[in-house]
């Protein structure tokens, strides 16, 4: 039996990467490319966006159009692409800094449209390339190099944020789970609207060492501990549930798109 490599897509002698051990990047770059080959996507129908930051190096590697945006605005880089040439299939590849802390009014206004394009977040919980300070999404009372102590704030739900802004698609998977990954990354391309599919990726560097997981196995270890479906997840009380995340398809809808709007407006403005 063949499994899709995604080789395709990858530019000659690039590897190893450059990402350190454990990091989810590369895992997550893996389920892409081949997510496009079993989607038998053209690398010239494919414009893949990223910002700066660890998951900003990913266009790297790839033959595939690529723009890189600067920190916090891969985002409206993307939704400008679509519009202009609809017909394109744009991924924006984003960290939890570039994509909901910097970037959270671009994340909010770009699942408000329904923008077809497809947002991957590697959410690593921490500024990983810049030395591991606290981000967005860091979870409460989690040690990072600025918050030696504990976290005091409360981290984002990226996940909920996108449904309660208007995406089509949400998913959250780990780099655990890179085959289930792979597949959620097909269905959101597929989805018409915009679509994100979120990464729990704990930065190894960084985060892990100073939070109970220094060996990148550790890290997996949780990550297959605390992520659960939503049938099981909702199995727990509340006590048990605290430390635990869902993971799977979590959104699904059909809402109109923001160019199919456009193109009704647009055809009611010429017949008037």
């Amino acid at each position: 039996m063949s499994h899709a490599t995604g080789e395709k897509y990858l530019k000659n002698g690039v590897l190893p990467h450059m990402w350190c051990s454990g990091c989810g990047v590369g895992v997550m770059l893996g389920a892409l490319v081949r997510a496009f080959e079993e989607l038998d996507y053209r690398n010239s129908d494919i414009v893949v966006v990223t910002g700066i930051g660890c998951t900003g190096k990913a266009d790297d590697y790839l033959t595939t159009n690529a723009l890189h945006a600067t920190h916090g605005r891969a985002l409206p880089h993307a939704t400008g692409i679509k519009a202009f040439n609809p017909r394109l299939q744009v991924v924006v590849l984003m960290g939890d800094g570039d994509s909901v802390t910097i970037g959270g009014n671009h994340f909010i206004h770009a699942a408000r449209r329904n923008i077809d394009v497809t947002a991957i977040v590697v959410n690593n919980f921490n500024y990983g390339m810049t030395g591991g300070q606290v981000s967005g999404t860091t979870p409460g009372d989690s040690l990072t190099s600025t918050t030696a102590w504990g976290n005091p704030e409360r981290d984002i739900d990226i996940c909920a944020l996108a449904e309660v802004a208007g995406a089509n698609y949400v998913a959250r998977e780990t780099t655990f789970h890179g085959w289930e990954l792979k597949e959620h990354i097909k269905e959101a391309m597929i989805k018409r609207g915009f679509s994100l599919v979120e990464v729990f990726s704990p930065c190894p560097t960084h985060f892990g060492r100073n939070n109970a997981m220094a060996e990148p196995r550790e890290m997996l270890d949780w990550l297959k501990e605390k992520g659960l479906p939503r049938e099981r997840y909702e199995q727990l009380n509340a006590e048990e549930k605290r430390g635990h995340f869902v993971i799977g398809k979590l959104v699904d809808r059909d809402a109109p798109d923001f160019n199919t709007r456009y193109e009704e407006i647009r055809a009611r403005a010429t017949k008037g």
